[in-house]
C-alpha cells in the first residue's frame, strides 16, 4: 500500500480546568501519561516519526515546550521535522491557526496525544482511503469492536447498517476543510453528542440518520454536498484504532494491549 505525503498534527494540549485523568495519575498534563513505560505523546510521536510520508509533524498544546521537558520527549525538540505550536484552550481554533500558519503543507493528518495506540496500519490504511478528500475522518463498526473487546463503551454514531465510532484520524485534504472546521467550531463542547454533531448538518440529516434511513456513506455524502466539498468516512478494519485514552479503565486496556504487542 503506498500512502500519500502529509503533514501531521498532534493534538497535545487540554481543555480548561483540572484534566481528571492526569490529576489522577499524578501529572499535570494528560499528554505526559505513561503508558506503559512512555508518556502518551511520545508514543503517538514515534509512531508518527517512523512514517516515511509524514514530511512534517506538528505538536499542538497550550505550552509545548513544557511537554518537550520530559526524558523521554525530549528528543522532540530537536527533529528537524517536528513543529512546535503552542496554542489556547479551544481546541478547534488551534487547527484552524496551525492551517493558517502552514498553507503550503496540505494535506494534513490529524490526530491526538491519546491515541496511542495508533501504529502504521492505522495510519496507511486511513490515507490510502482519505488522499483524494477534502476531508475524512477515521471510524470503526461497533461489530468490529465489540468482536475484539466485548463490553468496551464508546460513543456511538447510528446509522442504517451498522453504528460506528471515531478513531482520532482526520485527514484536511485541501483549504476547504476550514468549512467543516466552522461547523465543528459550534460544537466543540458537545462533541461527544452524537445527537449534536448530526445536528449541527441540520434537522433533516439528524432526523433520517435517528430513523436509520441513512448509511454511513450516504450521510457522509449529504454532508460533503452541504458544505461544497469532498468527504469520506474510512472504516477501519482495526478494533483498536477507536481505544483511547480518557479514563482509568482505558488506560489500563490499553497497557495490556501493548504489553502483549511487546
Amino acid at each position: 500500500m503506498t500512502a500519500s505525503p502529509f503533514t501531521a498534527i498532534v493534538l497535545a494540549g487540554q481543555r480548561p480546568g483540572v484534566d481528571p485523568l492526569a490529576q489522577h495519575f499524578g501529572q499535570p498534563y494528560k499528554a505526559l501519561i505513561d503508558v506503559a513505560g512512555q508518556p502518551m505523546l511520545a508514543r503517538v510521536g514515534r509512531t508518527l516519526a517512523a512514517c516515511k510520508n509524514a514530511q512534517q509533524i506538528v505538536i499542538v498544546a497550550q505550552n509545548v515546550a513544557k511537554l518537550f521537558d520530559h526524558p523521554a520527549t525530549a528528543w522532540m525538540a530537536n527533529d528537524a521535522r517536528i513543529i512546535a505550536r503552542d496554542c489556547g484552550d479551544s481546541v478547534v481554533q488551534a487547527i484552524i491557526d496551525t492551517l493558517a500558519a502552514l498553507p503550503d503543507a496540505y494535506p494534513f493528518l490529524l490526530t491526538t496525544a491519546d491515541n496511542v495506540l495508533l501504529d502504521h496500519h492505522m495510519t496507511d490504511t486511513f490515507v490510502a482511503g482519505a488522499a483524494a478528500q477534502d476531508v475524512a475522518v477515521a471510524l470503526v463498526e461497533r461489530k468490529t469492536l465489540e468482536a475484539a473487546y466485548p463490553g468496551n463503551r464508546r460513543t456511538w454514531l447510528p446509522f442504517r447498517g451498522g453504528a460506528y465510532s471515531g478513531a482520532n484520524l482526520f485527514w484536511l485534504g485541501s483549504p476547504l476543510a476550514n468549512e467543516a472546521l466552522a461547523v465543528w467550531r459550534g460544537i466543540e463542547q458537545q462533541r461527544k453528542k452524537a445527537r449534536a454533531v448530526l445536528g449541527a448538518f441540520g434537522g433533516g440529516l439528524a432526523l433520517m440518520v435517528g430513523l436509520r434511513l441513512l448509511t454511513l456513506d450516504q450521510a457522509i455524502a449529504r454532508v460533503g454536498r452541504r458544505l461544497g466539498l469532498s468527504a469520506r468516512a474510512v472504516v477501519l478494519p482495526y478494533a483498536q484504532a477507536c481505544i483511547d485514552v480518557d479514563k482509568p479503565s482505558d488506560h489500563a486496556m490499553v497497557e495490556a494491549i501493548l504489553r502483549a504487542r511487546a
